[in-house]
């Protein structure tokens, strides 16, 4: 009987699993900074080619200096990233778990952090074949100590996607929303049947709440499907990220008000943001919600930024009580919770929040979730409008009839 109850308690723990969806996010409230990119361009999305010279880099940082033992593990997911069900030896060319051997202590930093680094592939572990992978970070060699996940994906390049975003739609002609328009040619790599073994997936500025899936082309040939005036292929325009810069405690940089030194830690004010809906359009140069970790005159970003808390402050007569107001950007993965959920302060009649960052340069922007939604919206604070420049990463994923598991062989970012 015991026999019994512990083998459906593993299937139903590994059913549990299967059925996750992955996404980057710190799981511990001892990460902090957890990054994906491919190697040596920080900004990009972590994205590279079957067998390409380029890695991609896993780094973040646990805040203390204590020395932690943490593991890794690799796995293969379907385009809605949950756990495809191939075999890990027919994805993966080596181990499909190790030790991460790479950390460092901060140095001269109020806040002691150690930081962290992993690549794939690496000496040990390479990815045979194109589609999402998770990696998923725990201590001392035990698969329940999760500390992270970390998502990445590998193309092999077989069709070409070209594309535009236009302000004219649908639905409004040069008003709040973008119409993105565009055709995947794959002349060279024949696909029998479109409609069931191909699989698009679009995403505005890396942000999983509105994203695209299963879209169905309006034209379709043996050589080109073309995706053109589609209404799920309109978004919200939004606007221009807001952005600070805090890779000096000693300047007040874009966006500070000022920095503050409250023994032990460093603070920092920022301006108060102000309601940009129902104003005109003012283009501003952004990251499209990314950040870039920097300290001036520094030559070790990663361990010699120091941590400080960082003030975050909306005035706002109005509160939205039918729903809540959050920050969003790649430093808060894109995810609304909690963390990122901004309070409002009745006596100050602003929206006020807190986050724990590291020296560098940061987007963001508030978006508004209505009660029982997932998908956040502009409006309400930041305004939408068709000329704000936005990217939109497109993923083409394919599955022959018959096939267990989603190829990745086409990716492109349109702005």
């Amino acid at each position: 009987m015991k026999r019994l109850i512990f083998s459906f308690s593993v299937l139903f723990s590994w059913c549990v699993m299967a059925q996750t969806s992955f996404f980057t996010h710190p799981v511990s409230d001892r990460i902090k900074t957890l990054q994906v990119n491919v190697e040596g361009s920080p900004m990009s999305l972590p994205v590279i080619k079957l067998n390409d010279q380029k890695n991609i880099v896993i780094q973040f940082d646990e805040m203390s200096h204590d020395s932690k033992n943490y593991y890794y593990s690799i796995q293969h997911c379907d385009a809605d990233w949950t756990l495809s069900t191939i075999s890990d030896m027919e994805a993966i060319d080596g181990y499909t778990t190790g030790t991460i051997t790479e950390s460092a202590l901060s140095v001269n930093t109020t806040f002691l952090y150690t930081h962290y680094s992993l690549r794939f592939p690496n000496e040990n572990t390479r990815m045979k074949l194109s589609g999402n992978y998770v990696v998923t970070i725990y201590e001392d060699n035990d698969p329940d100590k999760v500390i992270a996940y970390a998502c990445f994906s590998v193309v092999d390049p077989h069709v070409i996607i070209r594309g535009t975003v236009r302000g004219n739609t649908d639905t409004e002609m040069n008003g709040r929303y973008q119409q993105l328009d565009f055709t995947i040619d794959n002349t060279n790599y024949p696909i029998r049947d479109v409609f069931s073994e191909l699989h698009v997936v679009v995403r505005q500025n890396d942000r999983r709440d509105n994203e695209v899936v299963n879209i169905q082309p309006t034209y379709t040939t043996q050589s080109l499907q073309t995706y053109s005036n589609n209404k799920a292929l309109i978004f919200e325009g939004g606007n221009s990220y807001r952005q600070f810069d805090i890779s000096s405690v000693y300047l007040a940089a874009v966006g500070v008000n000022k920095i503050q030194f409250m023994s032990p830690y460093y603070h920092t004010m920022l301006y108060d943001d102000l309601i940009r809906a129902g104003r005109s359009f003012e283009k501003e140069v952004d990251v499209h919600g990314n950040y870039l970790i920097n300290i001036q005159n520094h030559s070790q970003d990663e361990t010699e930024a120091d941590y400080m808390y960082v003030h975050f402050s909306l005035p706002d007569e109005h509160p939205l009580f039918e729903g809540s107001l959050h920050l969003s950007g790649s430093f808060v993965y894109n995810q609304f919770n909690d963390s990122d959920r901004m309070n409002y302060n009745g006596q100050r009649q602003a929206y006020e929040q807190t986050l724990l960052l590291k020296q560098g340069g940061y987007n963001y922007l508030y978006l508004y979730t209505p009660k029982g939604a997932t998908t956040g919206s502009s409006f309400p604070i930041e305004g939408s409008y068709w000329q704000t420049d936005n990217q939109y990463a497109i993923y083409t994923y394919y599955r022959p009839t018959g096939d267990r598991y989603d190829q990745l062989i086409g990716f492109t970012t349109i702005e």
